[in-house]
């Protein structure tokens, strides 16, 4: 097996809509914010050789929503899905799967794009098998108000008409060294990827763990759906991760890739941080 990070470039969020109830006093000393009170943030995914398989897990933001859109989350940076797969030694057409945590646009955005002429949007892999969990689908394609923003029908309807879309069941997975773990406090059915690498195991930790700096157990989105819920779960997860020796892939950490943890007095904490091979 072979795991490459894909970086897609940066976009901007609110911190206190990143960081809910912990003060600005606080959070701004870890990811501070510009004059309009926004953060920046990666958009981090994975690929995975492993076999005859090339498994990309979650997609960024894409490139096809129009200006108004990216202005509201300021997209930045050189890096992009495609020019980062391509760097890898990669096209498209050779990704055989794509595991996509949640159906949120800056996780799934990329995984469709439009034709040469514009006129139709199809799955950006054509030859790939799209990946998520029936609960989440629906959830996705029956949106509550608040979370409605969150999931674009340009995002969502193509990969379903294109005949690629599959589900998993919980408590199975179609792949020999990736497991999942179901969660329910930032939206219905989140899959958290668990990949068994030379011995260890990386949790893919999309937005339960968004970054490093959401490891206390208080620093929860507002994004989230049920934050009480979050709490529970990142609990748990971090409790594993501290007493197995687990490492956590940050999605948008603006900086570090993936880390540590370790039980202290105050909580679980990071015990090594900085980019994925350095802490693998």
């Amino acid at each position: 097996m072979n795991i490459n990070v894909i970086d897609t470039g940066f976009f901007k969020l609110d911190g206190g809509a990143m960081f809910g109830v912990v003060p600005k006093s606080l959070w701004n000393k870890q990811n501070p914010a510009d004059e309009k009170n926004l953060c920046s943030w990666a958009m981090r995914c994975l690929l995975i050789q492993d076999g005859d398989k090339l498994i990309l897990i979650d997609t960024g933001m894409g490139n096809k929503q129009d200006a108004k859109f990216f202005g509201h989350y300021d997209l930045h940076g050189d890096a992009t899905l495609l020019s980062s797969i391509s760097q890898k030694g990669f096209e498209p057409e050779d990704i055989t799967d794509v595991i996509l945590t949640h159906l949120h646009f800056d996780h799934v955005g990329g995984a469709v794009q439009f034709n040469r002429d514009g006129s139709q949007l199809n799955p950006t892999f054509p030859n790939a098998t799209y990946w998520s969990n029936e609960a989440h689908w629906n959830w996705a394609e029956n949106p509550n108000p608040r979370e409605k923003a969150s999931f674009l029908k340009e995002n969502i309807n193509p990969i379903r008409e294109s005949g690629q879309l599959k589900f998993v069941a919980k408590g199975s997975s179609p792949f020999d060294n990736i497991e999942f773990i179901f969660v329910n406090g930032h939206t219905e059915q989140m899959m958290l990827p668990v990949i068994s690498y030379k011995g260890k195991k990386i949790i893919y930790a999309a937005d339960l763990i968004p970054s490093s700096f959401h490891i206390p157990i208080p620093w929860i989105m507002s994004y989230d759906m049920r934050p009480l819920q979050t709490m529970v779960e990142k609990q748990e997860v971090l409790q594993n991760a501290a007493n197995e020796g687990h490492i956590l892939f940050f999605e948008h950490d603006p900086i570090c890739e993936a880390a540590l943890v370790e039980n202290t007095e105050k909580g679980v904490r990071i015990k090594l941080q900085g980019d994925f091979n350095e802490v693998i």
